[in-house]
């Protein structure tokens, strides 16, 4: 387990936007996704892509820019660069991400200007991250691991803003290509290997976990930013030979990636389940079946399993992740600002008694069970069965915001 410290640590009341927009957003996808049409599905599709960007940007970057404003200082032991920075960050790609999905799915005149303010806020974020590495000294397998998730960000967020340009007329390029390049650059080399760096802080850190291999990660993240680049440039260069050896690599990351969690799991001296701890069962075990999915369609040309394996991804995997490590996070953070001063002189709450653990397996319930009503809509086409799955995950977005609100002010 890494040792970290909260010396460094931003005042929260900077965190809290981050995570309020973004579970706000997780509500407002899963509402859009009961618009999604199953039988008219295709990566071109405006609605689809609009709820894809409502979810990553709105949802998982927004909660991740807050994570990482968090941990990136306690992580290094340094302090932000500029931490006033991420007050311009969150408007900015809260108001870029509402013009890209409303250009998507209503008005494309609209995508280059939500492109370019996503843009902004991603370079923001960015410089502000490089300039608070340049201090540390010591660089850990972690924090190389953040330093080449936050270059294929950048390049990922390029090859969006060519997409948004081409979308909206102003711009020829071939947009397969540039899909591809993106998807796989802000999807597997920003998300999943950001993801992989901080499980190796958190999931021990919660978990208790001590004395185990960290080889597996380190083996990960190499192979996954090696099948990454794979697909890069076979998009710049159309070598649509080393494609599938891309895919194949980043297949055999995330498994090498699932052991390593098995690893810190086995290790681990905390045994009680809590919903953290179950919101991680099933996201690794969607992370699994999406992972099976995914090779599978690399030899069977069948679109369906391409969208179910993604939306496990995505609404299994990714927001469980994010969703279990707020009930962890949030509780924390506010134990920190609020009580902390007040140990040894008055009665303080314990982090379990912050969770609203009632409403918390009501959350998890609904969404669990939408993500597997729904996954077996996408995977057989049927657009009845799918809408039943997205209706469950939208009760549990409300449970969530609930949730949250409830963490942030407790008293």
């Amino acid at each position: 387990m890494m040792n970290i410290t909260q010396d460094f640590a931003p005042p929260f009341k900077l965190i809290a936007p981050y995570f309020i927009i973004g579970v706000i957003f997780y509500l407002f996808s899963s509402i859009f996704s009961l618009t999604l049409n199953i039988n008219e599905l295709n990566i071109h599709n405006p609605d689809l892509l609009s709820w894809t960007h409502l979810f990553l940007l709105g949802f998982v970057m927004m909660i991740i820019f807050g994570a990482m404003a968090q941990l990136i200082p306690v992580t290094l032991e340094v302090g932000h660069f500029s931490v006033e920075f991420y007050y311009i960050i969150y408007p900015l790609l809260l108001i870029g991400t509402l013009l890209m999905a409303f250009g998507f799915s209503s008005n494309s005149s609209f995508l280059p200007y939500g492109g370019v303010l996503v843009l902004l806020s991603m370079f923001i974020f960015l410089s502000e991250i490089l300039l608070t590495m340049k201090k540390v000294t010591n660089f850990s397998n972690v924090i190389k691991s953040i330093l080449v998730s936050n270059i294929f960000l950048f390049i990922g967020i390029i090859f969006g803003i060519i997409m948004a340009l081409t979308y909206a007329g102003q711009f020829d390029a071939d947009i397969n290509e540039l899909l591809k390049a993106h998807v796989f650059s802000v999807v597997l080399g920003y998300i999943i290997i950001s993801i992989m760096a901080l499980s190796l802080v958190l999931v021990p850190m919660f978990g208790l976990s001590h004395n185990f291999s960290q080889k597996p990660l380190n083996n990960a993240v190499i192979i996954m930013t090696t099948a990454v680049s794979f697909i890069i440039i076979s998009a710049i260069f159309s070598l649509t030979i080393i494609d599938k050896i891309g895919y194949l690599l980043a297949v055999l990351a995330l498994s090498i990636y699932f052991y390593q969690i098995f690893l810190i799991y086995k290790t681990r001296a905390r045994k009680e389940n809590d919903i953290y701890v179950i919101s991680l069962f099933f996201s690794f075990a969607t992370f699994l079946i999406s992972i099976i999915l995914g090779f599978l369609y690399i030899f069977i040309d069948y679109e369906p399993l391409l969208f179910t394996a993604s939306w496990l991804m995505f609404s299994g995997f990714i927001a469980f992740v994010i969703i279990g490590h707020l009930y962890k996070i949030v509780p924390f953070l506010v134990w920190f600002e609020k009580f902390s001063p007040l140990v040894g002189k008055q009665k303080v709450p314990m982090l379990a008694d912050m969770v609203p653990v009632k409403d918390a397996n009501y959350q998890f319930i609904f969404a669990s069970v939408g993500v597997v009503i729904s996954s077996l809509g996408l995977l057989f086409m049927s657009d009845e069965i799918f809408k039943a799955g997205a209706s469950f995950i939208c009760i549990a977005s409300v449970f969530l915001l609930k949730n949250l609100l409830f963490m942030i002010r407790f008293k």
